[in-house]
């Protein structure tokens, strides 16, 4: 496969609060419609938005890391073990390391948007293991150039994230005006969310929400008219451990 675009209407849907908050789905649950499968240690990825506020009540999670990164707005997040709504604004990320269990809910307020991110550890190993979860201020990112592109990394390359599910990059990167190559890492999957505007991949035209695959490339060129920002994540082409869906085969 060199590349795989899932247009917005090939996502999966979803919605919370009645409908005040809504999602599209790159990779959904089974349950959720959409046409791609986890793969790798990548198992869900869902961009959710409301445009008046809404809530996703408490509920439970164990086992897989669950990241959010606000793209718009403000979010609000409680949990179980702290007792306390704590607010993430704009550029802000946070990770839950589910382990063997956490209960938690979440509010999107008016004008918010969020990405909610699964991870794949090894669960056999973090099955037992006590559930935890950091904040990270849009600040405390690691920002750099390479290659021309402006990159705002959160895991991998020096991001302040750490995560137990292996070989992890996730970074929202600024494509430049005009024809831009980047070289794509080895044994290496890499997908993105085109978060505005409109370029040319591989001379393939990508829209704002479309979700990129690439696979089996040592490069990929970017034509754009206007920057553009991409949130792209790496995951390794093999893991060293089964998966969930594996070990639940």
């Amino acid at each position: 496969m060199a590349i795989k675009i899932l247009k917005k209407e090939q996502q999966a849907k979803g919605s919370f609060d009645g409908g005040a908050i809504l999602e599209n789905k790159p990779i959904g649950f089974p349950r959720d419609g959409g046409t791609q499968k986890p793969y790798s240690n990548l198992f869900y990825w869902a961009n959710a938005w409301s445009d008046n506020g809404g809530l996703i009540g408490e509920h439970p999670h164990q086992l897989f890391e669950i990241m959010s990164f606000v793209i718009d707005g403000e979010i609000q997040h409680y949990d179980n073990k702290f007792d306390r709504w704590l607010s993430l604004t704009k550029g802000a990320a946070q990770i839950i390391r589910a382990g063997n269990g956490i209960r938690h809910a979440e509010k999107i307020l008016a004008g918010g948007r969020m990405f909610q991110i699964w991870f794949d550890p090894n669960v056999q190993l973090t099955y037992n293991k006590p559930a935890s979860y950091n904040d990270y201020k849009a600040e405390e990112m690691h920002y750099f150039e390479e290659n021309g592109v402006e990159v705002k990394n959160y895991v991998g390359k020096g991001g302040p994230v750490t995560m137990d599910a292996e070989g992890v990059v996730i970074s929202e990167i600024t494509i430049p005006k005009g024809t831009t190559s980047l070289p794509l890492t080895k044994n290496k999957i890499t997908s993105f969310y085109v978060l505005n505007d409109e370029l040319l991949v591989n001379n393939q035209p990508i829209v704002e929400h479309d979700f990129v695959i690439l696979e089996d490339e040592t490069s990929v060129q970017f034509d754009a008219k206007e920057t553009v920002q991409l949130f792209l994540i790496e995951v390794p082409k093999e893991l060293s451990y089964k998966t969930y869906l594996e070990l639940n085969k």
